[in-house]
């Protein structure tokens, strides 16, 4: 069986730091008990076992187990169970084993108050502080506090919630206001920090063993039901909900955060120290600041980082909100990378757009900038449309747009209006207007719709009135069917102007009678 560098090192610091038998080292790192004596004789220092122990080892896990599922079995039927399964031993020293390695049935159970060494040990949780309205949305109120445990030393922060960067970024923040960075810290059974465990069998968050790789600290989830192994942290979270939280009034998250830093900073750092009332947190403090292990040189990145993908319009979704990017990032990939402050979306590890963070939800916010290149670029993409349309259907028109361009006049508007006297008099018309214009080198589009009109009188054709319709597909599709007009060129008959009621001839007093 191959042994990892780890699991020698475990096994020397468990046989000679911890004084633990070899068995039970090998049940713990779940390794075979020849491996454990190989390990500890090639280091040159392992103690000698006596024959009655050598006899007993290959059958600790079977009286283990058995104790386990069986707390009370008798010695006497633990003893005939081995000697069934080949144990030769005799029962006095089996007794004497089997004491040691009984479960104790004390109850109630009594803890010791644990102390800690300056510099080693922090805990942390998160606490529930109710929930805050952001415009639309409701968001939760999470306090993540973390507890030097020699010094009592707290620090406290809110967040919208208990996101794994919120908790990255608690670890981040805490280190920085301490100065330094503690050897262990103690986690609860979070998600953040286990992701599965079985017993003694823990599998970390990979991002909690990446942030631990970074500070160089063990992280340490505390056993179940183990209440005295993280109580000051529990007691900082009392203590914070009592003296800070309740009857505080307050807006926001940065006002929130303001007055729990004031709050850690003054009033806490002057309660007394738990283990001397004579001194201070803050000088119990200043004692175990030289204790931690000092800062890296770079802080560990902890930000919300997320890949989106830009749809058809130039903005990116995060957290329930729109924000704008440049137009020509539409259709990509891009990374979203957020502090609690500000938004910043990298295409690769160039920064494309950068906005202030909303907590809200359903709003779009957009930097001015990015609207005006894109309304910028319609524009010269709908100018673009319309010379080639032109130029298909009026050759001169390229000519005329030239001159029109050398004269420094406004080329887009110029393309809009020749345009419409395409739709309304046809592509022949519009090109003999142009042709007209360049003849009388009148380079504006006044001179094509004057020659234009000049020739629909020549062919006798009535003047023609644009209608402009609304963008309304039922008034767009409406089918109209239209009737003849000479009617009303007709001068009317006595008898068609003759008024149906008889009565309406009777005209006022002093009126003439138009039809005499």
């Amino acid at each position: 069986m191959m042994i990892t560098k780890e699991q020698e090192a475990a096994i020397l610091r468990l046989f000679h730091a911890e004084k633990w038998e070899k068995t039970a080292i090998a049940t713990e790192l779940r390794i075979h008990h020849s491996a454990v004596t190989r390990v500890l004789e090639r280091s040159g220092r392992s103690k000698p076992t006596s024959k009655r122990e050598i006899l007993l080892q290959p059958y600790v896990p079977f009286i283990k187990e058995m104790l386990d599922r069986y707390p009370k079995l008798t010695a006497s039927r633990l003893h005939r169970m081995v000697r069934e399964r080949g144990y030769t031993g005799g029962s006095d020293h089996f007794r004497h084993v089997l004491r040691k390695m009984r479960p104790s049935r004390k109850s109630p159970e009594a803890f010791l108050r644990l102390k800690t060494l300056p510099g080693e040990e922090a805990q942390m949780d998160w606490a529930h502080f109710g929930r805050i309205r952001i415009g639309q949305a409701n968001r939760q109120v999470m306090a993540f506090l973390m507890v030097l445990s020699h010094s009592r030393r707290i620090f406290l922060k809110f967040y919208p919630g208990q996101d794994m960067s919120y908790f990255l970024r608690g670890h981040v923040q805490a280190f920085r206001e301490f100065g330094g960075v503690p050897r262990k810290i103690l986690y609860d059974n979070l998600k953040s920090a286990v992701l599965d465990r079985s017993g003694d069998a823990i599998r970390f968050n990979p991002e909690l063993l990446a942030l631990s790789s970074h500070y160089k600290f063990e992280p340490r989830p505390v056993a179940v039901a183990r209440g005295n192994e993280k109580g000051r942290v529990e007691r900082a979270v009392r203590y914070v909900r009592t003296a800070f939280f309740e009857g505080l009034p307050w807006d926001s998250f940065e006002d929130l955060n303001r007055k729990a830093a004031a709050f850690c900073d003054e009033v806490a750092m002057e309660r007394p120290w738990g283990s001397d009332n004579g001194i201070t947190v803050r000088e119990a403090f200043d004692q175990e600041r030289p204790s931690l292990m000092p800062l890296p040189s770079t802080p560990f990145p902890a930000f919300d980082r997320v890949e989106v993908t830009v749809g058809k319009t130039q903005y990116v979704r995060f957290d329930r909100n729109d924000y704008s990017v440049p137009s020509d990032c539409v259709r990509k990939t891009l990374t979203v990378v957020a502090t609690m402050e500000v938004v910043r979306v990298l295409d690769g590890v160039n920064l494309v757009a950068q906005h202030r963070r909303s907590f809200d939800r359903g709003l779009t916010i957009e930097d001015p900038k990015h609207l005006a290149e894109l309304v910028q670029q319609k524009r010269r993409a709908r100018k673009g449309r319309g010379i080639d349309r032109l130029g298909q259907v009026a050759p001169s028109s390229a000519h005329l747009l030239r001159r029109m361009a050398e004269r420094n006049q406004n080329i887009g508007s110029a393309v809009n209006s020749l345009t419409k006297l395409l739709e309304l008099h046809g592509r022949e018309l519009l090109e003999y207007g142009i042709q007209q214009a360049l003849s009388r080198d009148v380079y504006h589009v006044h001179g094509v719709r004057h020659a234009i009109t000049k020739r629909r009188a020549e062919r006798g054709q009535k003047p023609t009135l644009p209608i402009e319709l609304p963008d309304d597909p039922r008034v767009r599709d409406l089918i109209v069917i239209p009737h003849d007009l000479s009617i009303y060129d007709k001068e009317p008959t006595y008898e068609e102007a003759k008024p149906k009621d008889e009565s309406a001839e009777e005209a006022l007093p002093g009126t003439p009678d138009i039809f005499a």
